[in-house]
């Protein structure tokens, strides 16, 4: 009687006559088989388009980026920055004051005036203009309010006690 060898299985290889292994053949599969395996031009190219739409989202994030700080590297002082100083200090007085910035070297010749107004116990009106160095007004902030009490002429409504 001959001897019986157990049939291999998919995960089991089989062997030749040599006793060397092969891989069985996975079954034969049908067309439809085959179609669902690959992906569709249709499906490419919704991908794709995707794909493309989310790199120019990206790149437009980054140009913006690199163009704003490019605008920090080159610009002057601004008005802002002279608001600030006035956000800072202990006194408001109606009226106007100039200044410069040569204590920052990198905007030497830059010049700046303000206009403060006293519209009631202190709260001021106040307007701020910096002037690059050729006479250009480069930045203006206009219209900002600030409130110090202890500040002022004390023109009218309810004054605090002293």
């Amino acid at each position: 009687m001959a001897r019986q060898e157990p049939r291999p299985t998919e995960t089991q290889p089989s062997r030749d006559t040599y006793g060397r292994a092969r891989l069985l053949p996975s079954r034969a599969r049908s067309r439809t088989d085959t179609r669902s395996c690959a992906f569709t031009l249709i499906e490419v190219m919704v991908a794709t388009t995707i794909f493309f739409m989310a790199m120019f989202a990206i790149l437009g994030v980054l140009s913006a980026g690199v163009h704003a700080a490019t605008l920090l590297r080159k610009s002057g002082p601004t008005a802002g920055m002279v608001a600030g100083f006035f956000v800072i200090s202990n006194k408001l007085e109606e009226g106007s004051l100039t200044g410069d910035f040569e204590d920052i070297p990198d905007y030497q010749g830059y010049k700046w005036v303000s206009d403060a107004q006293e519209i009631t116990n202190g709260l001021f009106l106040m307007n701020f203009v910096v002037v690059d160095p050729k006479g250009i007004q480069c930045s203006a902030l206009h219209n900002v309010y600030f409130f110090k009490p202890g500040s002022g002429s004390q023109k009218m409504g309810v004054q605090a006690p002293r």
